[in-house]
C-alpha cells in the first residue's frame, strides 16, 4: 500500500512546531541586570495542532483519486515568572495575575526555606566548634 499524503502533511507540521519551541522558550536565557542581579524569564507554552484531509475522485483518468488536505497549529506563550539570583539567593517573582495555589506557594517559598535551613545548619556547626 502506498504511503498516504496525510502522513507527510502531519510530519511537516510537527517538524515546524519543533523548530519554533525548545527549552529556551520556556526557561529563557539569563539576563544580567545592574546591581549583580541575574533574571531568568519563565514562560508557559501551550499549543494546538490539527490536520485533516480527504480523498476524492479525480477528473483526470491518469490519477484514480486526488487528495486535499490542510494542517495548522497555534502557539501561545505567556510569561509567568522571573527567577532572580543575587548574592547566591534565589527567589521566584510571579507575574501571573491568577491567585496562586497551595502548591505554587510552596514552590515559590522553597528557595527561602532552603536558605533558612542552610543558615541553621551553619549555625549548628559553628556552635559545635
Amino acid at each position: 500500500m502506498d504511503k498516504h499524503p496525510i502522513g507527510d502533511l502531519m510530519s511537516v507540521t510537527m517538524e515546524k512546531i519543533r523548530e519554533m519551541i525548545d527549552v529556551n522558550t520556556i526557561v529563557g536565557q539569563p539576563i544580567m541586570a545592574p546591581g549583580g542581579i541575574t533574571l531568568i524569564p519563565v514562560s508557559k507554552v501551550s499549543f494546538g495542532f490539527a490536520s485533516g484531509g480527504s480523498d476524492f475522485a479525480s477528473k483526470q483518468s491518469t490519477q484514480p483519486n486526488a487528495f486535499g488536505g490542510a494542517s495548522g497549529a497555534g502557539v501561545n506563550i505567556t510569561p509567568v515568572a522571573f527567577i532572580t539570583i543575587k548574592d547566591g539567593y534565589v527567589k521566584v517573582l510571579n507575574i501571573v495575575q491568577d491567585a496562586p495555589t497551595t502548591v505554587e506557594k510552596l514552590i515559590d517559598s522553597a528557595p527561602e526555606i532552603i536558605d533558612k535551613i542552610s543558615d541553621m545548619t551553619k549555625k549548628d556547626k559553628e556552635e559545635d566548634k
